[in-house]
């Protein structure tokens, strides 16, 4: 059964921050709208609920993909965790093994885990992200 490698998770947070779009925002949007609201015409009561209702999904929705990402990252640190001591195959970009090895250590300094394998003669690879690993043995 083959399963996909863990890579680094997209952050919802990051694309939405990318469209300048934050709760902040979004609620002085609204104020904006009440500030300059014709006194005669104001906003019909239900569009007002309706807007905030839409703000109240966004902010949570940007919560539960802030938490999945949490998750996501927790899910790779324990899959990297699993691979200490197995043997492992390195797959080079054209799909072939390029090196096999031992996982020795795991490292979090890129907030990923990072895999270090020693290879059957001695040498030792660091810096190895478990997406690149194909096999596990």
């Amino acid at each position: 059964m083959a399963l996909g490698a863990v890579g680094a998770p997209t952050s919802v947070n990051t694309r939405i921050d990318s469209l300048g779009l934050d709760l902040q925002s979004l609620l002085r949007i609204i104020l904006t709208q009440l500030t300059y609201q014709d006194p005669l015409k104001p906003v019909d009561n239900f569009q007002f609920m309706s807007q905030l209702g839409q703000f109240t999904a966004l902010e949570q929705t940007r919560q539960l993909a802030e938490k999945v990402d949490n998750l996501l990252v927790v899910q790779a640190s324990t899959q990297a965790v699993g691979l200490l001591g197995k043997q492992v195959d390195l797959i080079a970009d054209q799909g072939a093994v390029a090196e096999s090895g031992t996982v020795q250590g795991i490292s979090f300094r890129t907030g990923q885990p990072l895999v270090t394998l020693r290879t059957a003669d001695g040498r030792v690879i660091t810096d190895v992200s478990p997406s690149q690993i194909g096999q596990v043995r």
